[in-house]
């Protein structure tokens, strides 16, 4: 069964098809995706502008042409923080729909923390215990943990990279004070998650998805992404804590120029590393464990249990 899904992130969209099977792990067949930093399309009231609405409702039609062309069976669409706190959200949504007849399903700060960790448990396994799982998305970050596949906590906090950068690090590179600023609003806002979790006990593991965890890793030396999926790869507090420190002092231009961090991306990657770091720290966690697999296929895994459930029995 050829399955898509189109993630309408924060800082691109995404579409992602693969070819999924009872008992077999889903198989990529294809992905098409286009950098799309709609937070950079507000307008001062916070609503997506009309020019952030035309690029959007382009990539949806291509995406939709694109899954029917490989003949996906079944296609879902969502929308994360970016649609889910603009002004005009509701709205957006329904010109999407009217203008490309795909209808984005708009996902709640702790579903996209639930449907994540779903992902992170199909991929560690039973074995791995209890699971504490972070995410930091464009415009928000996501801590789940559990020893199920549904979460004992999800959360959903805005604390996006590109959120942060756009509140607080407006300098490039920016100013010792402005660094500064950001970290204490970090602090604050994750001091009673924190405190959240850790009543839930120690994790056997900690895992980190995301592309900004994903970048922050390399730099710290963990395998290229060509190396493939089952390279463990892991990121230390002390290699994160020097690289935000590195980062600091760095241009955007600069930036995009190290290992595995994009020109799209560059500008943020300090603002990940400061809500990665101090987390870490909060949490006590010495390090995390990168998980290849994150949103999308966690949304793919409940929908694939959903069909298949829904299918008859053999025999009857």
């Amino acid at each position: 069964m050829r399955l898509g899904v189109l993630d309408i992130g924060s800082n691109t969209v995404h579409l992602l098809l693969v070819d999924a099977h009872p008992g077999a792990r889903p198989i990529p067949f294809t992905s098409h995706k286009q950098p799309l930093q709609l937070i950079q399309f507000l307008d001062d009231d916070g609503s997506i502008s009309d020019a952030g609405q035309r690029k959007l409702i382009e990539f949806v039609g291509e995406a939709a042409t694109l899954a029917r062309e490989h003949q996906a069976e079944d296609m879902m669409a969502f929308a994360t923080s970016a649609i889910r706190e603009a002004r005009n959200g509701p709205a957006v949504l329904e010109r999407v729909f009217a203008e490309t007849g795909t209808q984005l399903i708009e996902l709640s700060g702790p579903d996209e923390a639930a449907a994540t960790f779903l992902a992170v448990r199909r991929w560690y396994g039973w074995a791995s215990g209890a699971i504490l799982n972070l995410d930091i998305g464009g415009g928000s970050f996501e801590l789940a943990m559990g020893a199920n596949e549904q979460p004992q906590v999800a959360l959903s906090l805005p604390l996006g990279a590109g959120r942060l950068t756009r509140d607080f690090l407006h300098e490039d590179p920016p100013t010792a004070k402005s660094i500064k600023a950001a970290r204490k609003h970090v602090r604050a806002v994750l001091d009673e998650p924190i405190a959240e979790i850790q009543r839930l006990g120690a994790p056997t593991i900690v895992s980190a998805t995301s592309k900004s965890f994903s970048s922050l890793a390399r730099l710290a030396g963990s395998a290229p992404r060509a190396d493939g999926p089952y390279v463990r790869r892991e990121l230390r507090l002390h290699d994160l804590a020097l690289w935000a420190g590195r980062l600091s002092a760095m241009a955007s231009d600069d930036r995009s120029e190290l290992p595995g961090v994009s020109a799209v991306r560059s500008r943020q990657l300090l603002a990940a590393a400061l809500v990665a770091q101090t987390a870490l720290e909060g949490l006590g966690v010495e390090s995390v464990h990168i998980c290849p697999w994150a949103l999308r296929e966690g949304l793919l895994l409940r929908r694939f249990d959903h069909l298949t459930a829904a299918q008859p029995a053999a025999g009857h």
